[in-house]
């Protein structure tokens, strides 16, 4: 049986067609999959490891991650991952001071990435950063940094009272959800 040239091209191009919707189909189905598949739910609680991180104070005394949350348990507190040489960390600080201002009951951690002491030390003076200081001797892929998945300084995080996280990341002092959860 021969078929005629117009059923031919009618069945090549709506076989195209299908073909051409099925790809749309399942582009958007894989990418649906991939979105609300990856677990994008933020921590509430820090891990073992970055818990276990040390810290080192103005000092040169070694601190455990874990004894800074429990010396301020019972106070909201809000770590501020920062770096003198960074430009949107310093070019932030006035926002810093603006929330400090308006939440003088708020514990304010500094979580220094320097280069070096010398550098972390200088820093804090030259631009009055006022707070508890901290050198995060471990640096960014240490291990509170992984945890916190760090890839952007300046980062702000909030701690309640109780030790837990109720914002794990921002990364501007005026952002709202950091006054939301104060």
């Amino acid at each position: 049986m021969v078929r005629p040239k117009s059923k031919i091209k009618l069945n090549l191009h709506l076989k195209l067609q299908i073909n051409a919707y099925m790809k749309k189909f399942i582009g958007i189905f894989m990418g649906c999959l991939i979105f609300l598949g990856c677990n994008t739910q933020e921590p509430t609680k820090f891990s073992e490891e970055a818990l276990n991180d040390t810290f080192m104070t103005l000092n040169g005394e070694s601190i455990a991650f874990k004894d800074l949350l429990q010396n301020h348990k019972g106070s909201n507190v809000v770590i501020d991952i920062w770096a003198s040489w960074c430009k949107d960390c310093v070019g932030g600080m006035p926002k810093v001071k603006k929330l400090q201002k308006e939440h003088q009951d708020v514990t304010y951690i500094f979580l220094s990435l320097d280069k070096n002491v010398e550098a972390w030390k200088k820093g804090i003076e030259k631009y009055d950063v006022k707070g508890e200081h901290y050198f995060m001797s471990s640096g960014w892929k240490g291990p509170f940094g992984s945890f916190v998945n760090l890839d952007w300084i300046p980062r702000y995080m909030v701690v309640d009272k109780e030790g837990h996280i109720k914002l794990y990341k921002a990364v501007e002092a005026d952002d709202t959800n950091i006054k939301d959860v104060l």
